[in-house]
């Protein structure tokens, strides 16, 4: 598997393996370990989302794409009407409208998602001797930007061994074409055709690889995962001891 090139055996090697790996990410500090084993994560889109589906079932696993952009988006920006005006705010608000004319900002769909992050109540300190922090800091917590042309070897040098976010890689915030899962300072692909599909593969990191949540997001992440994919978290723990 680690020297094959044809995604259909991978895939299917990677089912079979499905059982030890999760058994490797339950290990403590054993992130790194997991993706040393199966470097495949690093050369083989889709295989967070494979994962997954195993975990939960591929009707949980199409939830976010289905229920945000028809439901809760909308309801998301209308809601930030009602949020205290600050530049950030305001800019996060024109870029949420998909018709209007961003040069600078994000998409209307991470417009979106970084409304919420401010409409909901973040843990204020990353760590317990940091600075207080802000909704739009916290935002760096989630999502990052590098201008195409950058050395992503660079970047992910002096990023330090956090927890994950999605990286864009682009001319401009508002049309990302490439996109990175960044796990323990590793860049995993994403052969995801929107921003959203990116997050949705971000926020199935934390369960595959067994990680826990940024305190900086955990309200706005908790949120996702139990209002938009429906995930009962003893349901599951119940679920996985008993299989394992």
């Amino acid at each position: 598997m680690r020297h094959s090139t044809d995604e259909s055996v991978v895939k299917e090697k990677m089912r079979a393996t499905f059982e030890y790996r999760q058994k490797l990410v339950h290990e403590q500090d054993a992130t790194s370990s997991v993706l040393d084993v199966f470097h495949c994560f690093l050369d083989i889109p889709g295989l967070i989302d494979q994962d997954f589906s195993m975990m939960l079932g591929d009707e949980v696993s199409g939830r976010f794409l289905a229920k945000w952009p028809s439901y809760f988006k909308h309801k998301v920006i209308k809601e930030s009407q009602s949020l205290p005006s600050d530049l950030h705010v305001e800019e996060l608000r024109a870029a949420s409208d998909p018709e209007a004319e961003n040069e600078c900002g994000w998409d209307s769909d991470v417009s979106a998602l970084l409304l919420l992050l401010h409409l909901l109540p973040h843990t204020s300190r990353c760590c317990k001797k940091s600075a207080k922090i802000s909704s739009a800091q916290a935002a760096n917590h989630l999502v990052r930007f590098v201008k195409e042309g950058q050395s992503l070897t660079t970047f992910l040098e002096k990023m330090d061994a956090g927890h994950p976010f999605f990286l864009c890689i682009s001319e401009q915030k508002k049309s990302v074409r490439r996109f990175f899962i960044v796990v323990d300072q590793k860049a995993i692909p994403c052969n995801a055709p929107t921003t959203m599909a990116a997050f949705d593969g971000l926020f199935k990191a934390h369960y595959v690889f067994s990680l826990s949540y940024d305190e900086a997001l955990s309200s706005f992440c908790s949120f996702i995962q139990t209002a938009v994919y429906n995930i009962d978290v003893k349901e599951l723990r119940a679920r996985l001891l008993q299989e394992h």
